[in-house]
């Protein structure tokens, strides 16, 4: 297996902006054939993730919370916050307005091992990749593991 991400990762990847319309990123991700992009400020640093999991919500929409009335006021038996959070992101016309926040990420000199543990962790398909100055230098992916996998055997 290669010792560090750059190894594995590939280079110059697709980003997208937080302004991007929406459609525009359904787009790639179709004629692309991949699942996420990296979703970057004006500045080239990395802000946030678009994934087909964030998408979801544009065609399933959103439930609203339960509640139940007493004495005429409506308590919420779920936080009304995460309602809303889910209800903007079936609204979003933005890259930013659906995207994930605060996303993981790593450096190109880490083991590919670090990666493949932050992945699994966090619970995500791919891995941007930054540099020093937090510009998106590339990206890894699950599959990016595996083939390397293979590739040391």
């Amino acid at each position: 297996m290669p010792k560090t991400v750059a190894d594995a990762m590939t280079r110059d990847p697709i980003v997208v902006r937080t302004e991007t319309p929406l459609n525009e990123a359904i787009q790639i991700l179709a004629e692309r054939h991949i699942s996420g992009l990296p979703v970057v400020d004006d500045a080239g640093q990395l802000v946030g993730i678009i994934s087909e999991t964030d998408l979801m919500w544009q065609e399933t929409g959103v439930t609203p919370p339960a509640y139940i009335m007493f004495l005429d006021s409506v308590i919420y038996l779920q936080n009304p916050a995460k309602y809303e959070r889910e209800l903007h992101k079936a609204l979003g016309q933005t890259v930013g307005e659906v995207m994930s926040n605060d996303p993981a990420f790593i450096s190109p000199d880490k083991p590919l091992k670090e990666a493949a543990k932050i992945m699994h962790e966090r619970e995500v398909r791919r891995l941007p990749i930054v540099d020093d100055t937090g510009q998106v230098i590339g990206i890894i992916t699950r599959g990016d593991i595996v083939r390397a996998m293979a590739a040391s055997e």
